[in-house]
């Protein structure tokens, strides 16, 4: 929690069982596990899809209640999550409700935000909602969090949430620390931006202490309060050698704060396309960068991972990532209709052992 945070706590029972404690998970052979009990990755890689819930990724004949169907043939297919983002900026379906619904049709996959913008909705509320897909999901469900970003992205939601841009991180960290305080049981919450008193009972999530809440951001001040508050991490950096700088950071930070570096969850969120050669790739990209964000690829891509070619420069590419430390990437699919989503969704999947497979190399390049 935050400098200065405070809360009180009523005693209350809590809904189902945790695993080892927030963001960590004890390996259980799968025959032990209930259907509604995430399945562990063996290979120690999670390989997730962000789920194309905006409108600029579909075609005119599109439905969008396809994307139920969508998310439960990613699980069928092998992938580990299914990810909504967050945002105002251009219509979709709105994240949470497309988590929640989600939920009680899939068995195994996490369920996450990238990023949920919590300053979009109020505190306590967002609470409960994020509470209820965890038991809705049977503790599936985890929240990686932004604060937006500068310009057009982000300081204009903030007039429309009627907030002040200014100290917007440490309104970030505060609204998670209250969070974790209500899923603790605490009836009042005193920070240094936000204070609540007499708060009713609140929804209590699957696990105890709440769903893993990730950090989005690469800043040095984003990798120092990753390390110090958070129970993961989700960079886009361009670069592979960033992503491994930053989480030397991440991991410093924490060490420093008397945590255990494994506690941290260190994913990456990609935009992917697998085509016949790089060239191809990238033309269908600019189209998807120029209208998801209104730029091209090659001012997209300065600022945000994107990987594309044919399937082998694209293993090779996320390869570089795995051996950086990436343990759960989170791809987004340069596609723009669901019918070519889904091609990509399974061009992908044919990836998925392979690329588990760098990251068994990986680890024993580490340990050696």
């Amino acid at each position: 929690m935050t400098a200065g945070t405070t809360f009180t706590k009523r005693t209350r029972k809590v809904h189902g069982a945790c695993c080892n404690g927030r963001g960590g998970s004890q390996a259980i052979p799968r025959r032990e596990l209930s259907p509604l009990v995430p399945v562990l990755n063996m290979a120690g890689m999670d390989i997730g899809v962000l789920l194309p819930t905006g409108t600029a990724p579909w075609g005119a004949a599109d439905d969008p209640r396809e994307l139920i169907a969508f998310g439960r043939y990613a699980e069928r297919s092998g992938f580990s999550s299914l990810f909504a983002n967050d945002s105002l900026i251009s219509p979709r379906v709105e994240a949470l409700t497309m988590l929640a619904a989600l939920a009680p049709v899939t068995e195994t996959v996490t369920l996450g935000t990238a990023a949920l913008m919590p300053f979009l909705r109020r505190p306590i509320q967002a609470a409960q909602s994020l509470a209820s897909i965890d038991l809705l999901s049977g503790g599936r469900l985890t929240v990686a969090v932004g604060a937006g970003f500068p310009g057009r992205f982000g300081r204009p939601l903030y007039r429309l949430s009627e907030l002040p841009w200014e100290r917007r991180f440490a309104r970030l960290d505060e609204t998670v620390a209250l969070w974790r305080a209500l899923w603790d049981g605490a009836d009042a919450f005193h920070g240094e931006i936000l204070r609540f008193d007499d708060i009713p009972p609140t929804t209590r999530p699957s696990r105890a202490g709440g769903p893993p809440i990730w950090l989005g951001g690469a800043t040095p001040a984003a990798l120092a309060r990753t390390g110090r508050l958070y129970d993961g991490w989700l960079p886009y950096p361009p670069d592979p050698a960033h992503y491994a700088s930053g989480l030397r950071d991440v991991h410093k930070a924490a060490a420093d704060a008397g945590r255990a570096t494994e506690d941290i969850s260190p994913a990456l969120f990609v935009s992917v396309r697998i085509d016949t050669d790089i060239e191809s790739g990238r033309r269908t990209l600019d189209d998807y960068a120029r209208a998801t964000y209104g730029m091209p690829l090659e001012e997209l891509e300065k600022i945000q991972a994107v990987v594309t070619g044919s399937a082998d420069q694209v293993r090779e590419h996320l390869g570089r990532y795995v051996a950086a430390g990436a343990r759960h990437i989170v791809a987004r699919l340069g596609a723009l209709d669901l019918h070519s989503q889904r091609d990509q969704l399974e061009r992908i999947a044919d990836l998925i052992p392979a690329v588990q497979g760098a990251t068994d190399r990986s680890s024993r390049s580490e340990s050696s």
